[in-house]
């Protein structure tokens, strides 16, 4: 969607109701005090040179920065109810002979040894591969290949991902990240969204923080707590890639249920057999291609009630030594 003919004739005061992110946009290049009875060409033209003699950029470039804003902000209305992965090859050439249909509402794990390919599949589907990445995979969103404008539009929402090495480089307090990220997908109700990204963050995190605290400051496990609360509560796409976050030092067991309970397609790329198993089926991968899928059975569940067990009984022993009290025989609690 354009938005150039928009911005060209509606009063500034109705874009910044309309889309709130435009706010942020005026804040950026200190232009809050243009005339908002004016759209943004005629405003610019009003203020003379005023507020914008020093940025270097006409009336026509900040129209288009606004558009490029607006289109990069828009969310995705469509809801995809299925991927499906093409068997490429794996790292000899060999065929995969298999393709995998994942549907809303479903978590998939990917299994494997470092340099199996779990981070490849997921680049795959992160970039809507049509047989043009090293594997040779297809993927295809509700039974259909992305066109190249849909791949690489910059207001492709459909895709959000948590990366193993994530840093914030932006230095504002967790509220301020919060506040910009729900008035940049234009959300109802931004203030109900963000208190409850915030308490979900904390209930994931090992060590509280507060919503003064700067996004630079956080943890490594307190930075993914927030970014899966983000994820789960205030990104609106459909699908979402991990890779690996079983050690950022997170409630692991609450960060699964948090992903499974919503309507997205979520894959998991992991070493760790709890979340591996909390999946309702894991991929396997081998020398760089898909060998296997398997359907977590009922053994396996019942593996996976005993691996959460020992999970809450060490998250009550790091409790316990983190709160600096003793522990005695048989892992009683006593305090010094």
């Amino acid at each position: 969607m354009d938005y150039t003919l928009e911005i060209m004739s509606a009063p500034l005061g109705a874009l910044l109701e309309r889309y709130p992110v435009c706010r942020d946009f005026l804040q950026t290049y200190g232009l809050e005090k243009l005339d908002l009875s004016l759209p943004l060409p005629k405003a610019l033209e009003h203020d003379a040179g005023g507020l914008t003699a020093d940025l270097g950029l006409s009336a026509l470039d900040l129209t288009d920065l606004l558009n490029d804003l607006l289109q990069a902000s828009r969310r995705v209305e469509e809801t995809i109810n299925s991927i499906e992965i093409r068997g490429g090859t794996d790292k000899d050439g060999n065929a995969e002979n298999l393709n995998v249909t994942i549907r809303t509402g479903e978590i998939v794990s990917l299994v494997g040894p470092t340099g199996s390919g779990k981070s490849q599949l997921l680049a795959d589907i992160e970039c809507a591969a049509r047989g043009d990445t090293p594997t040779g995979r297809v993927v295809l969103f509700d039974g259909r290949a992305l066109s190249d404008e849909e791949r690489f539009s910059l207001g492709n929402q459909r895709i959000a991902q948590l990366t193993q090495n994530m840093n914030f480089v932006i230095d504002v307090s967790v509220q301020d990240f919060l506040q910009m990220h729900a008035r940049s997908r234009m959300l109802p109700q931004p203030e109900e969204l963000i208190e409850r990204c915030f308490e979900t963050a904390n209930a994931l995190s090992g060590e509280p923080f507060t919503k003064d605290t700067k996004v630079t400051r956080l943890s490594g496990g307190q930075s993914r707590a927030l970014m899966i609360a983000d994820a789960a509560c205030i990104s609106p796409s459909p699908i979402l890639l991990i890779d690996e976050i079983e050690n950022a030092g997170i409630d692991r067991v609450r960060a699964v249920e948090l992903l499974t309970g919503g309507d997205k397609i979520v894959l998991l790329a992991t070493h760790d057999p709890l979340l591996a198993l909390s999946a309702s089926r894991r991929i396997v991968l081998q020398n760089g291609g898909i060998r296997a899928v398997l359907e977590t059975n009922e053994a396996e569940r019942k593996t996976l009630r005993e691996l959460r067990e020992a999970e809450k009984r060490n998250a009550d022993l790091r409790r316990v030594l983190r709160a600096g009290e003793r522990i005695g025989l048989c892992g009683n609690y006593t305090t010094d």
